[in-house]
């Protein structure tokens, strides 16, 4: 008996041995059989409502909710994630196709628009009034328009800002300029410039200049922008009292910072500094705009105005503190 049990033993022990599919953990099984069960767990077809809450955000367009709506879908149903994610990836490829067709209409209507069309701007408006010991009244006006074609953007600006004290005037300055400039690479533009200036308290009648140069644009984000100007001027002035007439060959450097810090809050920094020799000035303007009602805002704003040997009887430094009112167009 002994000896039949151990026969049977190595009859057993000699025959071939498959396991089959239920006889090994689902643990252990290989790495194909693990990735087709999941494959075959995401397959599965998306249930109907939340196919139409899907359906649904993408026909309202805002491309913050339809992003958390398929967030939401893939953790409601995990099982039907390649469903969700062939519809998001529609969904991204119908949005490029209608970005792209509205830049191509953008552009087109930019090439045939006429020249007075297209001009977005601002004015802007103050004064002020003081009695007392001093009896003084100051009023500013300033104007600027800014039209951006395919390749051309032109800048108009214009301003004037008066103001007297005990019946005598004390400040008086008229500006005006005019500044093409065309775009021949995404960042990089050339430019040119004629400007005009009245300021007898600063030491010129009148002042002319005429400049060009290449600008760059070193920040172009949705909040920021800097962009950096340099070239030669040409410039004829005026001075005060019968000084005479001087025409020169100047330096141009300027910069221009637009930070819009909050939906409602922006600060903007304009600077020129103009070098001619031993003579020159700087033109500095720091503005805090903030936005009350509509297209109406709030402008704080300070000036500061340097000029290189001025004649006898002026100041080199002028300083300027205001608050008005910009309306935007």
């Amino acid at each position: 008996m002994l000896a039949k049990a151990r026969w049977l033993t190595v009859v057993f022990a000699a025959l071939p041995y498959t396991a089959s599919a239920a006889d090994t953990p689902a643990d252990n099984r290989g790495p194909e059989a693990a990735g087709d069960a999941a494959s075959a767990a995401s397959t599965a077809p998306l249930d109907p409502g939340i196919r139409k809450m899907i359906e649904i955000a993408i026909a309202k367009g805002n491309a913050t909710t339809i992003a958390s709506v398929f967030a939401v879908a893939r953790q409601a149903a995990p099982e039907a994630r390649q469903e969700i994610d062939e519809r998001e990836q529609a969904w991204h490829a119908q949005v490029a196709v209608q970005t792209a067709q509205a830049k191509v209409e953008q552009i087109e209507k930019l090439r045939t628009a006429s020249a007075l069309s297209n001009w977005k701007g601002e004015i802007e408006a103050g004064a002020s009034r003081s009695t007392g010991t001093s009896s003084s009244f100051g009023m500013l006006g300033a104007l600027d328009l800014k039209r951006e074609g395919v390749d051309w953007t032109h800048k108009l600006s214009a301003r004037a800002d008066v103001q007297s004290t005990n019946g005598e005037t004390t400040t008086e300055r008229v500006f005006a300029a005019w500044q093409p400039s065309y775009r021949f690479q995404e960042r990089t533009y050339a430019y040119g410039l004629a400007q005009y200036e009245h300021d007898t308290f600063a030491g010129y009648d009148n002042r002319y200049t005429l400049g060009g140069g290449l600008g760059y644009r070193a920040l172009d984000g949705a909040r920021v922008k800097l962009e950096l100007e340099g070239g030669p001027a040409l410039r004829r002035i005026d001075e005060v009292d019968g000084g005479g007439i001087h025409s020169r060959i100047a330096g141009r450097g300027s910069l221009n910072l637009n930070w819009r810090v909050t939906p409602t809050l922006s600060l903007t920094q304009n600077t020129a500094v103009y070098i001619e020799g031993a003579d020159g000035n700087v033109v500095a303007n720091t503005a805090l705009d903030t936005k009350l009602i509509g297209n109406l805002k709030a402008r704080f704003s300070y000036n500061v105005q340097y000029e290189r040997n001025p004649p006898v009887g002026t100041a080199e430094l002028n300083t300027q503190s205001r608050a008005t009112f910009v309306y935007s167009f």
